[in-house]
């Protein structure tokens, strides 16, 4: 395990940077009122806090410290009384869980994904049919630079398949954790895909061997570590996502890649809430900081986004509105934006490819290959690539990274007409111009060049 000296910090803090708390009873103060409901929190404190202040602040409020990350001031909480959040006073807590309330998606049970056979996945060579990877201009990568088994990109998703012979040998499982509750569980069950093969899809896409058989990643040489943010009903709670991000700044990975938005609604058109955009913010300045490049998917609401923290009107999306964070719209192999993605300029600063249905991308699966559509799929290519860049030139930080693929990435004009329904209503509007624009950023991301000695 590859960890920074800054994260092993004094006394009582772990490896993971989370505290060793007290373990207060809930109720056991005359004025707290347990509940029917225990709820868990994403709860912010005054830079600087130390883990003994931050738990006791906690307790006196009715609830009970699970983890506390002092790079941050950042702690997660369980409470079963509805007046924690009031107790702490405004703006210092916030609940995924009580916020979704009823509204919660179907808590019908998904069936488990397929537990890998090696042996048993077919192993035709099925490059040919990876259109992605000749549009990056990957497939002529490979041939000059796999990427270096010293970059480990952090998969932040759904877990996965440690047994998938085209990741096996790329997955770090020592650098792999849930962090589905907000506290770090390098438990090996715990990391794995559960419901989901999205998280699997994903990490092929950034490091599939280059065998001969199934498919390539972008970055076949690079290694992968399974950060499992994503739980079985697709959500990501902000404190997961807070964990994931953390985890991955402390362990010393390159880059991260976050395929999801946080958010216990549907993506904020409405007003978002200032404690989850805090969080998240604090987060991501200090896995920047800490040397880490987040590269995020734009969501598939096909909306039009403002940065976040949002000061004004529109649609916002964490992680990928934040400031430092690589947005990533989606093209379909026609290279025009697909219809689902979102856009926005000033948000957007790369596109690659996520297809449209009928053409999706091909990646791995728990036990063979599939083809998925989304922006989902094409922030792992801009993941690989960014990977290839920090493999030929292991000094360079998020800031050079984010240059190097601005400046490398192919421009792509606004489409002239942008009528994918063909009924003469446009379905959306590209402002900008050639080389920046509110669909394609900087443009479509080049792996050919960063590939390049």
């Amino acid at each position: 395990m590859r960890l920074r000296a800054s994260t092993v910090l004094a006394g009582a803090v772990l490896l993971t940077g989370q505290a060793l708390l007290p373990v207060p009873a809930v109720g056991a103060e005359p004025e707290c009122a347990p509940g029917a409901r225990n709820l868990r929190y994403v709860v912010l404190f005054d830079r600087g806090t130390p883990a003994e202040e931050a738990a006791a602040e906690v307790t006196g409020a009715c609830g009970r410290s699970t983890a506390y990350y002092p790079q941050v001031a950042i702690g997660v909480a369980t409470s079963a009384d509805a007046g924690f959040a009031e107790r702490l006073g405004p703006g210092r807590a916030f609940s995924a869980q009580a916020v979704r309330g009823s509204k919660s998606r179907s808590t019908e049970a998904k069936a488990k994904v397929r537990t890998t056979d090696p042996d048993a996945v077919p192993r035709a060579d099925r490059t040919a049919e990876q259109w992605d990877m000749r549009a990056t201009g990957a497939d002529r990568a490979n041939r000059l630079s796999p990427g270096s088994p010293d970059v480990v990109v952090g998969v932040l998703d759904s877990g996965i398949d440690a047994a998938h012979p085209d990741l096996a040998d790329a997955l770090v499982p020592e650098e792999s954790v849930s962090c589905l509750t907000g506290a770090a569980n390098t438990d090996e069950k715990a990391w794995q895909p559960t419901t989901s093969t999205h998280g699997t899809h994903v990490a092929g896409t950034i490091a599939a061997a280059d065998d001969g058989r199934g498919i390539t990643g972008v970055a076949p040489g690079v290694r992968i570590a399974s950060i499992k943010v994503i739980d079985d009903r697709g959500y990501v709670d902000p404190e997961a996502a807070v964990c994931g991000l953390l985890w991955a700044a402390d362990h010393g990975m390159a880059v991260t890649n976050s395929s999801f938005f946080v958010n216990p609604w549907s993506l904020s058109c409405t007003a978002g809430d200032r404690v989850l955009e805090e969080a998240l913010a604090r987060t991501v300045e200090y896995v920047d900081r800490q040397g880490t490049l987040n590269v995020a998917a734009a969501t598939n609401e096909a909306v039009n986004l403002v940065p976040s923290p949002r000061k004004r009107g529109g649609c916002s999306a964490l992680p990928a509105g934040l400031r430092d964070v690589v947005a990533v719209s989606a093209v379909s192999s026609a290279g025009v934006k697909a219809g689902y993605s979102s856009y926005g300029l000033g948000v957007i600063d790369l596109t690659a490819p996520g297809g449209e249905a009928g053409e999706c991308v091909l990646s791995t699966v728990p036990g063979g290959y599939a083809p998925l559509c989304g922006t989902s799929m094409a922030a792992p290519h801009v993941s690989g690539v960014a990977a290839l860049l920090a493999s030929n030139h292991p000094g360079w930080g998020p800031a050079q990274l984010r240059r190097a693929l601005q400046t490398q990435a192919t421009p792509m004009d606004c489409p002239a007409d942008y009528d994918l329904t063909g009924d003469g209503t446009q379905d959306a509007y590209c402002s900008g111009y050639g080389a920046f624009n509110g669909f394609y950023g900087h443009g479509l991301v080049n792996a050919h060049t960063a590939a390049t000695p």
